[in-house]
Parts: C-alpha cells; sequence; structure tokens
C-alpha cells in the first residue's frame, strides 16, 4: 500500500478542509443548439438506470447521452450537500430524465477515512442506490457529522484497529449502520461491506488516481463533456446544461 493510501484510509480525524471546486476552462466549446428529448426504452426511466463505470463512477440515466456530467464528489463536502439538496432532484428528474443528461458521481474521498467509511456504505446495495443513498448522506449532512465531532477519540480508537475491523467499528460508534439499515442496507450488509479491505483500499486508489491524473483538488468539481466548469452550485450548473443544450 502506498503512504497516500495509508494516510486515506488510517488519517486520523483532524483532516484540512478542501477547498470547493477547481479549475475551471474555457466552456465557450459547451454552446449548442438545443437536444431534443431522448425517449428512454419502452416501459422504462432514465433516472432509474444507473451502471459502474471504468473510472470508479456512478453513471445515471441514458450512457449515450449528447451532455455528459461529471461531479466529483465528497460525502461529508457541505458545498456537495448543498448542490445536493438545492439541485440533484431537479437534475435528475428534469435533466437525466430527458435522456439529454447522463450524471456520473465520483466519489472523491478528500477527508480520508469518514468519506471511505460513507462511500462505501452507499455502495453496499445495488449500483442503482448509489446516487439516491449519497443524497441521503448530503441531505442529513449536519446529522451526519455531528458524532464524528462528539465522539472523535472512538473514532480515532477505531482507526487504529486492524483494516478488516477498523470501519466496521467505525461505523458503530458513529451510528451509521442504524441510518443505512433505515435506508434499504441491511445492518449485515453493512458490516460486510465495510470489512472488504480490498475495496476499501481499491476507494482510497480511486481519490488517489482522480488527484493525480485527473487534477482534481476539491470538491465537488463539476465537468461536462470533458470540459470543467465554473461552478459547484445548481444555479451555476443549471445555465451551463441549458447553454450546452439541455432546453
Amino acid at each position: 500500500m502506498t503512504k497516500t493510501l495509508r494516510f486515506a484510509i488510517a488519517a486520523p480525524l483532524a483532516l484540512a478542509l478542501a477547498a470547493c471546486g477547481g479549475t475551471a476552462e474555457d466552456t465557450e466549446a459547451l454552446k449548442g443548439e438545443a437536444i431534443a428529448v431522448i425517449p428512454a426504452p419502452a416501459g422504462t426511466q432514465w433516472i432509474d438506470q444507473a451502471v459502474e463505470t471504468p473510472d470508479g463512477g456512478t453513471l445515471v440515466g441514458n450512457p449515450n447521452a449528447p451532455l455528459k456530467l461529471i461531479e466529483y464528489g465528497s460525502v461529508t463536502c457541505p458545498t456537495c450537500a448543498r448542490f445536493s439538496v438545492e439541485g440533484s432532484e431537479e437534475l435528475l428528474n428534469d435533466y437525466v430524465n430527458s435522456g439529454r443528461v447522463s450524471f456520473e458521481l465520483r466519489q472523491f474521498a478528500i477527508h480520508g477515512p469518514i468519506d471511505l467509511l460513507l462511500g462505501r456504505l452507499t455502495k453496499c446495495g445495488p449500483v442503482t442506490a448509489v446516487v439516491p443513498l449519497a443524497d441521503q448522506v448530503w441531505g442529513n449532512h449536519d446529522a451526519i457529522m455531528a458524532p464524528v465531532q462528539a465522539n472523535g477519540q472512538a473514532f480515532e480508537a477505531a482507526m487504529s484497529l486492524p483494516l478488516e475491523q477498523r470501519f466496521v467499528r467505525a461505523a458503530e460508534v458513529l451510528g451509521y449502520l442504524d441510518f443505512f439499515a433505515a435506508r434499504g442496507v441491511s445492518e449485515d450488509q453493512a458490516r460486510q461491506c465495510l470489512a472488504d479491505g480490498k475495496s476499501m483500499e481499491a476507494a482510497a486508489a480511486l481519490t488517489q488516481r482522480y488527484s493525480q491524473e485527473f487534477n482534481v483538488g476539491g470538491t465537488p468539481t463539476f465537468e461536462l463533456n470533458g470540459t470543467r466548469v465554473d461552478a459547484n452550485t445548481w444555479a451555476a450548473l443549471e445555465p451551463i446544461l441549458q447553454r450546452a443544450g439541455a432546453r
């Protein structure tokens, strides 16, 4: 395991806050003509379709959508939570469900073990549940983060356990097993997921890759058709989607 991965998996609670967003590129190339609605296969909706991508993300919607939106998001990031609360429902129902836009969430564990823990729990069920569960975490941001502060010593003690035990114990002391059980991830499922050390290492490796290969330095960072955009709120992002043709 590299030093970076070891830090991401075992870092103590005191972690620096991440910057929001990344360096935006020129979005002139994203301007386009209006794109017609692309119907989903008969009897289905685009928002009910999801796949795991080769780059470790979860893509919701039409995999061949002409507009491909990617979010590098941290499930503990307050700005990501604001985006989710203010824009996720409209993004999914009005844009993704039209077939014009696909949405891919790439979880970026910028806050180390707490991000890895929560991110892994969102992936304990079917792939179609990943984004809805992430939205649930973001929608309850304050309640999710409060136990981290209140039980900091217990959390750090959990992080000193062997890899196969540390995230299970952390979820116990922070009350996350109950939170996810109420949202369809059974306690047995959660324990099994969190005890999978290889999956935790893989998630940490993805964050390292996003940072080094894709130059992601903060959350949320959005890209549309490969172009990084200057937006970290729904109010800023929606006009970009519309100018690109989602109208």
